[in-house]
């Protein structure tokens, strides 16, 4: 009995458990910032991206044009985005199947090359793929 207590009584090792409980959590929330953090960052920038190409594809006076416009801005602007590398996006302008009178700009991004993927896996990771679209009404309504 009198040893069972002085094992109760011992505090030599209570930082060790509580660090071993805490850790896993903490590194969860912390990779999961990081990963998560990243991986808006690069939407985000994809879906300014669309907008304004988007945007700038209004002056067009074809279809054809407009996707010209579209697609130049994308390639142009592409490296003003820290996150975003130019070889990993595409960029789709065309009018939209459901309405004619609608011009849609889509612009796709492969993230797989993201530093995000690389990172432990304390959290699920996000998909590799981002898109984003951007619909543009043609005048004369």
């Amino acid at each position: 009995m009198h040893r069972f207590r002085r094992f109760r009584a011992c505090t030599q090792g209570v930082s060790a458990v509580e660090f071993a409980l805490i850790a896993p959590i903490f590194l969860m929330l912390v990779f999961g910032i990081i990963t998560y953090g990243g991986y808006l960052a690069v939407m985000y920038g994809v879906q300014q991206l669309t907008a304004a190409a988007a945007r700038s594809s209004i002056a067009g006076l074809s279809d054809t044009e407009r996707s010209n416009l579209a697609t130049t801005y994308v390639n142009s602007n592409v490296n003003s985005y820290p996150l975003l590398a130019a070889s990993n996006v595409t960029v789709n302008a065309a009018a939209s199947p459901s309405n004619a009178n609608v011009f849609v700009v889509t612009v796709n991004y492969n993230a797989s090359g993201l530093f995000i993927y690389s990172l432990p896996k304390f959290v699920p990771t996000p998909p590799t793929t981002v898109v984003s679209s951007a619909a543009i009404p043609r005048g004369g309504f």
